[in-house]
C-alpha cells in the first residue's frame, strides 16, 4: 500500500482576540491509501473543533503552521487550494450542511460544478455508493428539509464522493443521528472503504463509531497517540 497522507512535526494553533492557543503539537501521522482511520478526541473537544484550525480533520487539507504535510498545497493560491480540495477531498459533516434552496440532487451536483466538471457524475449514474445513490434518486424534486437525518447524511455522503476524491474526511458523521441511522451510515462508510477502496478519516469522540475503523489514534493534549499506546 502507498502512503496517501503523511504529516510530520506539525504544530497548529488558533487565535482568539489577541491571544494565541496551541491546539496540536509536533503531530506525526501516516495514512495508507484505502485505509479507514479513526481519530478520537475527548467529548470536550467538540466545542474546540468549531474553529477550522482546531480540528484534527483539518490537518491535511489546511495549511500547516509548521512542520510538513504530504499534500501538494504549499505553493498554491487560496483559489487553487479551494479547487484542489473540491476535487480531491470529500467532506462529510455532522450537521450535513445541505443548501435548503436546492434539491437533494442539486446538492450532490454542487462539487462537480465547483470543480468545473463538464457533465454531472452523480452516484446513481456511476454506481458509486449504492446507499447514498438511493437517497438521491427519489429526491430529485425534494428539498433537504423534507428528508430525515439519516437520508440527509446519505445525500451528504453522495456529495462527498461525487468527484471521486482521493480522501474522505468525516467529522462526527453520526453525531446528529439516532442509533439505527448512525449504524446505517457507518455501514455505508465501510462499503465505500471496502468496496470502492476509499481512504477515510473519521473524526469522532464516539467509541462505537471509531470501532468501525481499521486503526484508531487518539488526540490527547495536542498529540496523536496510537490506540495500542493509550
Amino acid at each position: 500500500m502507498s502512503t496517501i497522507l503523511l504529516i510530520h512535526g506539525v504544530h497548529k494553533y488558533f487565535t482568539r482576540a489577541a491571544s494565541r492557543s496551541t491546539c496540536s503539537t509536533n503531530l506525526h501521522l501516516e495514512v495508507e491509501a484505502g485505509e479507514f482511520l479513526g481519530i478520537m478526541g475527548p467529548s470536550r473537544f467538540r466545542q474546540e473543533r468549531r474553529s477550522s484550525t482546531s480540528s484534527p480533520g483539518s490537518i491535511g487539507p489546511a495549511r500547516v503552521k509548521s512542520g510538513s504535510a504530504k499534500f501538494p498545497i504549499s505553493a498554491m493560491s487560496e483559489a487553487d487550494l479551494a479547487r484542489w480540495r473540491t476535487r480531491h477531498i470529500g467532506f462529510i459533516f455532522q450537521f450535513y450542511h445541505l443548501l435548503p434552496v436546492l434539491t437533494a440532487y442539486e446538492n450532490v451536483e454542487l462539487p462537480l460544478f465547483a470543480a468545473a466538471a463538464v457533465r454531472p457524475r452523480t452516484p446513481e449514474a456511476s454506481g458509486d455508493g449504492a446507499g447514498a445513490g438511493r437517497a438521491v434518486r427519489f429526491a430529485r424534486a425534494i428539498g433537504p428539509g423534507q428528508l430525515s437525518g439519516g437520508q440527509q447524511q446519505r445525500v451528504g455522503i453522495a456529495r462527498a464522493i461525487v468527484t471521486d476524491p482521493i480522501l474522505i474526511v468525516a467529522d462526527e458523521p453520526t453525531g446528529d443521528l439516532d442509533a439505527r441511522s448512525a449504524d446505517e451510515i457507518l455501514n455505508l462508510m465501510c462499503e465505500l472503504q471496502q468496496g470502492l477502496a476509499k481512504t477515510i478519516l473519521l473524526v469522532t469522540h464516539d467509541p462505537k463509531a471509531a470501532a468501525r475503523a481499521q486503526r484508531i489514534v487518539h488526540l490527547e493534549k495536542g498529540r496523536l497517540i496510537e490506540a495500542s499506546q493509550v
